[in-house]
This record gives C-alpha cells, sequence and structure tokens, in this order.
C-alpha cells in the first residue's frame, strides 16, 4: 500500500463516527461499510490532506485511486474522488480507463453520478477525441452505470449540450426497466430544459419514455409554464 493511503486512512479512522456508520450504511441499502464521517467533513479532510501532503504525482494517481476504491469504507470512494476533481485540470489524455474502472466498481449512484457529471463531463469536454473513442463503448454497454454516466455527462454543459446526442443516447435506452436509467433519462431533459424549454417539450411529447422519465423530465417545466427557448 502507498505511503499516501496509509496516511489518509490513519486520518479518517481517526475521525470515525461508529454511531453514525449504522444508518449511513442502512441508508445505502447495506451495500458498503462506512465510517460514519459527513460530506463536510470529508471535504475538510480532503483540503487538510492536500496541504499536507500534496496532490499525488500524476504517474502515481491512478494506483492511489484503486487503493483507496478497495478500502471497504464507502468515505474512502468519497475521498478519492475528491482527489481526481483537484487533479483534474493537470489530467493528460489517456483516463477515460481509470473513469471507466471507477464507474464500474463499487458502483451505486452516490459515486457515478459526482463521476458523471463532474469528472467525466469536464474531461470529455477537454479532450474531444477521448469522447470520440469512448462514448461509443460506454452508451452500448450492458453495465447500467456506464450507460448512465453516457446519458448525464452533459448534464453541466447547459447551451453547450449536444441534444441531439443526447437525445440519440435516449432512444437507444427507450424500454429499459432499469430505475436508474429511466431516471436518469428524466434528470437529463429537466436540466436542459432549463435551456431549451421547447425542445425538451416537444421531445417529450413525441417520445414514449417510460413514466418515471416522463415525469422527471417535465418537473421544472411544470412549475416554469411561461419559460422560453434560450438557444
Amino acid at each position: 500500500m502507498s505511503a499516501y493511503v496509509t496516511q489518509v486512512k490513519a486520518l479518517f479512522h481517526s475521525h470515525a463516527n461508529p454511531t453514525a456508520a449504522g444508518p449511513m450504511a442502512a441508508y445505502m441499502r447495506d451495500q458498503f461499510a462506512f465510517l460514519g464521517m459527513q460530506s463536510a467533513l470529508i471535504g475538510q479532510l480532503n483540503r487538510q490532506a492536500v496541504a499536507e501532503w500534496g496532490l499525488p504525482a500524476l504517474s502515481e494517481l491512478d494506483a492511489i485511486l484503486r487503493e483507496l476504491w478497495d478500502e471497504p469504507e464507502r468515505e474512502f470512494q468519497y475521498f478519492a474522488l475528491g482527489l481526481l476533481n483537484r487533479s483534474l485540470p493537470g489530467l493528460p489524455p489517456g483516463w477515460s480507463s481509470t473513469l471507466e474502472y471507477l464507474v464500474t466498481h463499487k458502483s451505486w449512484w452516490d459515486t457515478v453520478d459526482t463521476i458523471a457529471i463532474s469528472l467525466v463531463g469536464p474531461y470529455f469536454k477537454r479532450f474531444p477525441a477521448e469522447h470520440l473513442a469512448t462514448l461509443p463503448d460506454w452508451r452500448a454497454s450492458e453495465d447500467i452505470w456506464l450507460r448512465r454516466v453516457a446519458i448525464l455527462f452533459q448534464n453541466n454543459y447547459k447551451q453547450a449540450t449536444d441534444f441531439t446526442l443526447l437525445k440519440d443516447i435516449i432512444l437507444e435506452n427507450l424500454g429499459s426497466r432499469e430505475f436508474f436509467i429511466n431516471k436518469a433519462i428524466g434528470w437529463s431533459l429537466r436540466t436542459y430544459s432549463r435551456v431549451n424549454a421547447d425542445g425538451v417539450r416537444a421531445f417529450v411529447a413525441n417520445t414514449p419514455l417510460h413514466p418515471l422519465s416522463k415525469r422527471e423530465a417535465l418537473k421544472w417545466l411544470e412549475n416554469h409554464p411561461s419559460a422560453a427557448p434560450k438557444l
């Protein structure tokens, strides 16, 4: 185990709260163990670790992320994502395989959605060639979490959203019975409706979406019935 991860483990275990750990695990359907640390504390310790030890060298970062991902307590995965987010501006091309690993291991919405929107989204925007090389496989994957990332990665793109691409990916997933796919479809459309209200209205009206997707897609528009397109 790297010295960096050893230091992080000692730091986190010194702040463990066993009383809170049980309810946190229950909230995640007991899929993961927890130390019982709230997100604000994890963020504070992330900042403390970087201030004291710096960011890992890029040559070591992939291995450190995977070591943190192997830890049983969920807080270490959250710390890993914070570390990767801080390192994101300096990442070169070639990190799609690492991002895919993080999506497909210990997969649940709490990590996958952060990876999709905060990491994959900006990474694909910086490196269009990585986007073009990676997204087709993720779209076609049998892994629902990779498909969820393909649906959600543009959620912070606003006017830069490729709506044609988003619609194509949604159409590929029509008929899915997976809650996390149908929820993501609705979420992505709801987010984009703030930018292109008429476009989303028309797409929802003319597409046989799952009821969950349709309900989620129209939530913002129902509260803003006079919303006009901004494109």
